[in-house]
């Protein structure tokens, strides 16, 4: 797949003359953009080869695609197609001639069954598969497609190759990606949720800029749980009212008022009116007038789409998915009287390792400033969870199913390494948990969700604005399930059978070719690139994480048809229901440089 556009051939770094055609040297200025390098000798060589006419007037854009199909197809002879095609289907057909094409029935029969393992396919579906195919537009630079008619019963090796490089042969499960409504059913505590952590934040904790844009950005990329830092700002002059603000408390982060923050995400909900239910995590750090500003302004703007809890659905299970769509739930306190130890009073978020390792007990907020604060009534039965302070798992289970703890990643750490961390799983299955970065991340990096989700937390919190490692295991874990944000536990972390294990096995992967890579950061000039795969798969095992990574050799200067396909790789899998596995690709750098992120899946 080609991905030149034809718009390059009008831009004036590439053509002078606006003839919409280019010579050679202007075709090694394409060569560099997409990744591949000539020697300028070589390349006159080929383009030598072309017809006279075309080299007088230059190359137009079609016939641009044609000389790159053709060169990709001349210097790629060794390419892993050519093997695994003649390995399915034989080298010869019946008639002793090299063979170019193959039956719909042969490709169901040898491929998608006995080396896909695929079940859910037919002839039928083959046959709309080899029309599509067959409709596509490939260069005829290696063999003509004679397909003329019957374009449902035959394909060849250039469209078995687009076949293999595209989305229909995606490694990713197509079920696990489908969208399933029959399993929204079940109760919240039963899910993982997209989490984002200071979803307002545009950058670093201390003095980036905050944004109402985030929260859009982090809905549309499928985030349910978003954090609000509430504190108490001016007051309006004319009206005479508090104005509720959100940032990063006691930093130089800039600030937005809240009341903005709750526009941008009824707007949301006006365009998807069918999402499922965005959780508001309240960090409220606000005196009693300014959570009444607060309450009215949740209740006036987000009118019918506020949850608001009866006292008889706080009681057994809480509610499903499927029951709250088109709804924002809101998780901060919810007091039945007035704040004792127990609560968790301002659901703060502080690196709590040492208070766990010196008490015993898990303390998430400034009790003397809750209790001088207080929760105003208003707001309180608008919250649906209610935050606690931690001792002990059999204390917290007996509390109410809406009664939920906070943990940083370092709390996560030290409550999986103990003894009855099983417990926590117990807890999981009935009751909510939410974790969060360590304070000590000023750069907003990210912390790897895996121990996390392994002992069933559904909400892990991650910073949505860094693009690193473990926001890119979040954004692959809620591909599921069409990217509703919401992914059903495996059943080892909501049934309660004790003898229920996680599953393990064994993974071979070999590296075979890549295809049109980019440059780094999208960049359109600079050297071509040099790249590399980087295989990681992140696991548990008894509390911890486990993380097996394997790196291919690099491609010098190739990024438009790199060839690897030497080592298979093999991982034992530890947890195979919350095991993933990263595939990513690099450019290899000097000794003293480090090597720049291209793309991953």
């Amino acid at each position: 797949m080609l991905l030149l556009c034809s718009n390059d051939f009008s831009n004036s770094t590439l053509i002078q003359d606006k003839s919409n055609t280019i010579d050679c040297k202007e075709l090694q200025k394409i060569l560099t953009r997409i990744n591949f390098y000539m020697k300028k000798s070589q390349l006159k060589d080929a383009y030598h080869k072309l017809d006279e006419s075309i080299r007088k007037k230059g190359l137009s854009f079609e016939q641009c695609c044609t000389f790159l199909h053709k060169l990709k197809h001349d210097t790629w002879q060794t390419k892993p197609v050519n093997q695994i095609w003649f390995d399915l289907f034989g080298r010869f057909m019946n008639n002793g001639t090299e063979r170019q094409k193959v039956s719909a029935e042969s490709f169901l029969r040898k491929f998608l069954i006995k080396k896909q393992k695929e079940k859910d396919v037919d002839l039928e579906k083959v046959r709309k598969m080899f029309e599509r195919l067959n409709q596509l537009e490939i260069a005829n630079v290696a063999s003509p497609n004679t397909l003329d008619s019957d374009t449902y019963m035959y394909i060849d090796k250039d469209r078995f190759e687009a076949y293999l490089m595209s989305a229909e042969n995606d490694v990713f499960d197509p079920k696990k990606e489908q969208f399933d409504q029959a399993c929204m059913k079940y109760s919240l505590s039963e899910y993982w949720i997209n989490s984002s952590h200071n979803t307002y934040l545009t950058g670093d904790q201390l003095a980036s800029q905050s944004s109402v844009e985030m929260y859009m950005y982090a809905l549309y990329r499928g985030c349910r749980c978003v954090e609000l830092d509430v504190w108490d700002g001016d007051v309006d002059t004319d009206l005479g009212l508090p104005i509720p603000i959100v940032y990063h408390g006691h930093t130089m982060t800039t600030k937005i008022p809240f009341s903005d923050i709750i526009d941008a995400v009824k707007v949301f909900l006006s365009f998807n009116p069918e999402s499922y239910p965005i959780i508001f995590s309240l960090e409220n750090h606000c005196s009693i007038p300014f959570q009444e500003v607060m309450a009215e302004q949740l209740l006036t703007i987000l009118g019918d789409h506020l949850y608001t809890p009866s006292e008889s659905t706080l009681k057994g299970a809480l509610p499903s998915p499927e029951s709250l769509r088109g709804m924002v739930v809101l998780k901060g306190r919810r007091p039945a009287g007035p704040i004792n130890e127990e609560d968790n009073p301002e659901d703060g978020e502080i690196d709590d390792e040492e208070s766990l390792l010196h008490t015993g007990e898990i303390s998430t907020g400034n009790v003397d400033t809750a209790v001088s604060h207080g929760v105003a009534p208003e707001l309180a039965t608008m919250t649906l969870f209610h935050g606690t302070n931690f001792k002990n798992w059999d204390t917290s289970i007996e509390k109410p199913t809406y009664h939920m703890h906070s943990f940083s990643e370092s709390t996560v750490r030290s409550l999986s390494k103990q003894t009855n961390s099983r417990q926590w799983i117990e807890y999981n299955r009935t009751h909510l948990t939410r974790t969060f970065p360590s304070g000590k991340r000023v750069d907003s990096s990210n912390y790897s969700p895996m121990v996390a989700w392994s002992n069933g937390c559904q909400m892990v919190a991650l910073n949505f604005q860094t693009p690193d490692s473990p926001l890119r295991i979040n954004d692959g874990r809620f591909r599921e399930n069409g990217g509703c944000g919401y992914i059903l536990k495996p059943c080892t972390l909501t049934t309660k059978d004790e003898f229920l294990k996680p599953v393990s096995s064994r993974l071979s992967i070999k590296v075979l070719n890549g295809s049109c890579l980019p440059k780094p950061k999208g960049q359109r000039r600079g050297e071509c690139i040099d790249p590399y795969v980087k295989l990681s798969l992140y696991d548990e095992q008894e509390g911890k994480e486990v993380c097996t990574n394997y790196t291919t050799s690099f491609v010098v200067d190739n990024g438009f048809f790199p060839i690897w396909n030497k080592d298979k790789y093999t991982f034992d899998v530890c947890n195979a229901a919350v095991a993933i596995l990263q595939l990513t690709v690099w450019d290899k750098d000097g000794l003293h440089s480090k090597d720049d992120f291209i793309a991953s899946a």
